[in-house]
């Protein structure tokens, strides 16, 4: 018994420790200014992947087209089949903005198994732009969006430029739930890894990369047979010598996701694809989930050092949660309430995510 309370002693303060890096990523990261470009406005071409119906898909699919951008700015929206009910969406979408030049293209590269870049790696697609800039369907942008990314790319050395996002909920506890996940663990844990080292990774949000040297790099089809593109994306730019930002402009990523069924399926899938980059280090994720630990080391010890180091853990776990919702601009409802539940489910799908391989896609 002694051995498991140490145990759990040693990885709450590893935890504590981890709370604090994050905290004090998060101030920094808060305190960095957005530049945005004003004379340097470089062409832009936004891919869009759209499969299917979702939640707040016009909204989403606008924010890109309504764009305050001096520079040529078009939206390619890419869907596999005419018959794909999202379809009705966009057409809408592209009515509504006379004023921005867009597109749809349909079709697929069977070739690929990647299914989001086999529907962006086809006949038609544009990519002989400045920036080509790939977007998921389920995020939004305000309209300085590609003028902040201009910005990032005013610096030759930059080939890649990707954005942190923080999660849209319903009034749903579970999709509340989610959006927490996002906002207090996936952002921190970024800014973490960058204090560890250079960025060597996209993020699905926002993988935007210099036009002259995507087909250095193999062009989208380089991203096509692999089942992380937006990871696979950085790497193949960080090798050819380019650096890749973190832009300081932040988006917004819709949690559609009502049940815990298919909450938990997704953070799975997450998961499961993050243990296979990097397994070695992911298995000691586990780690960071001080709240979990603290409360697990004060049940087996119950002793005065089990409830001090469960005071501080809650104070750094809250220090977080507050940094991140300034970094990230969230205002309104603050779900503090959810945080205990969240960690424990994080914690929870980290265990699970280290048996089974399947990841099931939309």
């Amino acid at each position: 018994m002694l051995s498991v309370s140490l145990f759990f002693l040693a990885v709450t303060i590893i935890g504590a420790i981890y709370l604090g890096t994050a905290a004090r990523a998060l101030a920094k990261f808060a305190r960095r200014p957005c530049p945005l470009a004003s004379e340097f406005l470089p062409s832009v071409v936004i891919l869009k992947p759209v499969a299917g119906l979702e939640p707040d898909l016009y909204e989403n699919l606008a924010s890109f087209c309504d764009q305050d951008y001096g520079g040529l700015h078009e939206v390619v929206f890419c869907l596999h089949k005419r018959s794909d009910p999202a379809l009705a969406v966009v057409e809408r979408v592209i009515a509504d903005s006379p004023n921005c030049r867009a597109c749809i293209v349909f079709g697929e590269n069977r070739e690929l198994s990647n299914p989001k870049i086999a529907n962006l790696a086809k006949d038609g697609v544009i990519t002989s732009r400045d920036i080509v800039v790939i977007a998921d369907s389920d995020i939004r942008v305000g309209r300085d969006y590609l003028r902040a990314l201009a910005a990032d790319f005013e610096s030759q050395a930059v080939g890649a430029v990707t954005c942190l996002y923080s999660g849209t909920s319903s009034d749903n506890v579970i999709s509340r739930l989610g959006a927490l996940g996002i906002d207090d663990g996936f952002a921190p844990s970024v800014l973490v890894a960058l204090r560890l080292g250079e960025l060597r990774f996209c993020l699905g949000a926002t993988m935007a990369v210099r036009g002259t040297l995507l087909p250095v790099i193999g062009g989208l089809t380089a991203l096509g047979n692999t089942f992380a593109d937006d990871h696979e994306l950085g790497q193949l730019v960080a090798r050819k010598g380019f650096r890749v930002e973190l832009s300081r402009y932040t988006v917004t990523t819709t949690v559609p996701e009502t049940s815990f069924g298919e909450l938990w399926a997704h953070e799975l899938r997450w998961a499961r694809t993050e243990f296979q980059l990097a397994r070695a280090g992911y298995a000691f994720s586990f780690l960071i989930y001080a709240l979990p630990m603290a409360l697990i080391y004060l049940a087996i010890s119950r002793s005065l050092v089990g409830l001090t180091l469960l005071g501080i853990v809650a104070a750094l776990r809250f220090a977080v949660h507050r940094l991140a919702r300034r970094a990230l601009g969230l205002s309104g409802r603050d779900d503090v309430w959810l945080i205990p539940f969240r960690d424990f489910m994080s914690l929870a799908v980290c265990a699970a995510s280290l048996f089974g391989r399947r990841r099931t896609f939309r």
